[in-house]
C-alpha cells in the first residue's frame, strides 16, 4: 500500500537493530574511520565491503545534511561515505563509494587476502565485473562486487519503495533466491537497521519536501546536479 499523507517523520541519526550492534562493535580507534549516515545506501555499500573483507575500521555517524567540519576534511562536498586514513601523517581523506571500494579491495589484497572480485590471476574477469557488473550471486553464498554495488538499493526497494510506492521487484524464483541469500548474508545483515529507520528517514524524499537535499533541489529546479 502506498501512502498519500506526509506524517512529518525525520531522518534518523543513529543506526538501529543489527547495524547498531555492528557500529558499537566498531566504536574504538582504528587505522581507518568510516564517516557515514545510517540510512544512506552509498554508505552501506562501503560498510558491507569493510565487513566482508575483514578490514579493521571505526564507525563515526554524522548528520549528512549538517555537513560537520570533520566530514568536510575528508569529503570536501560533505557527502558520505568518507574515510579518514590515520596511517598517514597527517591523516588523509578519501570519498566517493566506488573509489573507496577500489581502495578497500586493494588493501584487503595486501592484508586479509579476501576479495569481492575474481582472482588476481584473472585480470580480464576482474575488469569485466567492474565494467558490466556481471557476476550475480552464485550458489555457494560468497559476496561479490555486484552484490555490494546494488545490494543496498535492492534492500531499500524491498521496504521503502514497497511502502511509499507499492513497488515490488519482478517475481521470479531465481531473483527471489538471490535476494533472500543476499539479505541474509552476515556482512549485509550486520549493516542493516530496522525497517522503521528507513521508512522514517525516506519519508522526506517520498513526499519531495522542500530542501530535502541538494540533489532534490537541483532536480526540482531543473538545474544540473551538484
Amino acid at each position: 500500500m502506498s501512502l498519500s499523507t506526509d506524517s512529518g517523520k525525520q531522518y534518523h541519526l543513529c543506526c538501529t537493530g543489527d547495524a547498531l550492534d555492528t557500529a558499537n562493535a566498531h566504536a574504538v580507534e582504528a587505522d581507518i574511520t568510516l564517516f557515514g549516515s545510517c540510512f544512506c545506501p552509498f554508505v552501506q555499500r562501503v560498510w558491507v565491503a569493510f565487513e566482508y573483507l575483514g578490514i579493521p575500521y571505526r564507525v563515526h555517524e554524522v548528520d549528512p545534511y549538517k555537513k560537520p567540519e570533520e566530514l568536510l576534511e575528508v569529503s570536501p562536498k560533505g557527502l558520505v561515505p568518507g574515510l579518514k586514513l590515520h596511517t598517514f601523517a597527517p591523516p588523509r581523506g578519501l570519498n566517493e563509494s566506488t573509489v573507496i571500494l577500489e581502495y578497500l579491495e586493494d588493501l584487503a589484497g595486501d592484508t586479509t587476502g579476501r576479495t569481492l572480485l575474481p582472482p588476481r590471476t584473472d585480470p580480464y574477469a576482474r575488469a569485466l565485473v567492474r565494467w558490466a557488473g556481471s557476476g550475480l550471486w552464485c550458489d555457494g553464498g560468497e559476496l561479490n562486487w555486484t552484490d555490494v554495488m546494488v545490494g543496498p538499493w535492492l534492500f531499500r526497494t524491498s521496504n521503502v519503495l514497497r511502502h511509499y510506492r507499492a513497488f515490488d521487484l519482478p517475481a521470479g524464483s531465481k531473483l527471489r533466491a538471490w535476494l533472500d541469500r543476499l539479505f541474509a548474508h552476515p556482512s549485509v545483515k550486520a549493516t542493516c537497521s530496522t525497517e522503521e529507520l528507513y521508512l522514517d528517514s525516506y519519508e522526506r524524499y517520498a513526499f519531495n519536501r522542500p530542501n530535502t537535499s541538494q540533489v532534490a533541489n537541483a532536480i526540482n529546479a531543473g538545474r544540473g546536479l551538484p
